[in-house]
């Protein structure tokens, strides 16, 4: 996954800035990210079904190949200058449609992989796979873009599945069966009845989603607050890109050095707090140096956040359900993403991208007090 993870990171960078040279705008930046989370919303729920009910990894292979098929294609429209905005669009679109399938059963596979007892540490060394990902790509990708060109960096990404294709083929799990002959419709029906008879898991997904659709939201708008509010063109870009990685890697190994640590809770309380005032800060800053660094905290305090929750989840979470109830948390952890983005996007281009994103930090900061309010056996776990 770490090979295809660089490869998806460069691809992102590469086709932010393409999107923002083609179309000089900051909403059609955030529409592409709407595009490519929307049907994560409308089809989770499907995908945990599905992965609830057949061999995940089947899933898996199906998936990271046509994740691979959308690389290349997007590639040789960019080489040929075939590309418009509308195809990325398109693209971007198709994407989210897989993930939709892949992410649940990516995330309820680990339980299947490492066992309950190790499933806290898998969860946060996958998030250092992630997260060291998010430093090298970016990085790569901003001299990339200017050495081989953004078709060669989605030539790379599409080259890049074949590590996680072959990897999946190494995997050995008996045949899946159906558990019931219930239609997928009844099954989501009785994964939304489990989740919203248990308050635990309803204030878990509660805190991703505030994050979800409000804080990271700054990501989709990088281009435009390096180009227009630092002037530091792509490879600062890359650079700002990078250092929500470094924090993010910071974030995840440090989790990975406590393992099964008490009080998960307050960590998770404190940790989306400074997230919020990190945002509000790095919304403020006019220097390349100060926001690079805000970064960093800002990356560090989105990751903990995240792993927290997968984990405390999955954990208070029957087997039966794993695949519904992990499609509901990419509902609330990417679902809802495309909603921030177009809500950022909207207010960048009417307020200016500092004030947007200082908007979002501070809506951030009341919706995580009312949560903590409202749910205050959060800190108890």
């Amino acid at each position: 996954m770490f090979v295809s993870l660089v490869g998806t990171w460069i691809q992102t960078v590469a086709q932010s800035w393409l999107v923002f040279q083609l179309t000089n705008s900051a909403f059609l930046l955030g529409v592409v990210g709407f595009l490519g989370s929307i049907p994560i919303f409308i089809l989770s729920l499907f995908g945990g079904v599905l992965a609830d009910r057949i061999n995940k990894r089947n899933i898996l292979i199906f998936t990271q190949a046509a994740f691979m098929l959308l690389a290349f294609l997007l590639a040789v429209l960019t080489q040929f200058r075939f590309i418009t905005p509308a195809q990325i669009m398109f693209i971007a679109l198709l994407n989210g449609v897989i993930m939709a399938f892949d992410a649940p059963a990516r995330q309820s596979i680990v339980v299947e992989l490492v066992g309950r007892e190790h499933l806290f540490n898998a969860i946060a060394l996958n998030s250092v796979a992630f997260n060291s990902s998010r430093i090298i790509g970016p990085a790569i990708a901003g001299v990339l873009i200017s050495v081989i060109g953004m078709s060669g960096c989605f030539y790379l990404n599409g080259i890049s599945f074949l590590a996680v294709i072959i990897a999946l083929f190494y995997i050995k799990f008996g045949k899946s069966t159906v558990r019931n002959g219930n239609s997928a419709f009844k099954d989501i029906k009785e994964g939304l009845v489990f989740v919203s008879g248990n308050r635990l898991i309803l204030a878990l997904m509660s805190v991703v989603a505030a994050m979800s659709l409000f804080g990271v939201s700054y990501i989709i708008l990088m281009p435009v607050f390096a180009s227009h509010v630092l002037g530091v063109g792509v490879k600062g870009l890359g650079v700002l890109m990078s250092s929500t990685g470094i924090g993010a890697l910071a974030g995840a190994l440090g989790l990975a050095k406590l393992g099964d640590f008490k009080f998960k809770g307050k960590l998770l309380i404190w940790s989306v707090f400074l997230f919020s005032v990190s945002l509000v800060t790095f919304s403020l800053s006019k220097n390349y140096l100060v926001s690079v660094f805000t970064l960093i905290f800002v990356g560090g305090c989105s990751v903990i956040p995240i792993a927290l929750v997968n984990t405390l989840l999955q954990v208070n979470v029957p087997d039966e359900f794993r695949g519904r109830v992990m499609s509901l948390f990419m509902i609330t952890f990417a679902g809802v993403v495309p909603f921030g983005n177009l809500i950022s996007g909207t207010l960048a281009q009417s307020w200016g991208v500092s004030a947007a994103l200082f908007f979002c930090g501070l809506v951030c900061l009341v919706l995580f007090t009312l949560i903590n309010f409202l749910f205050p056996g959060l800190k108890k776990l």
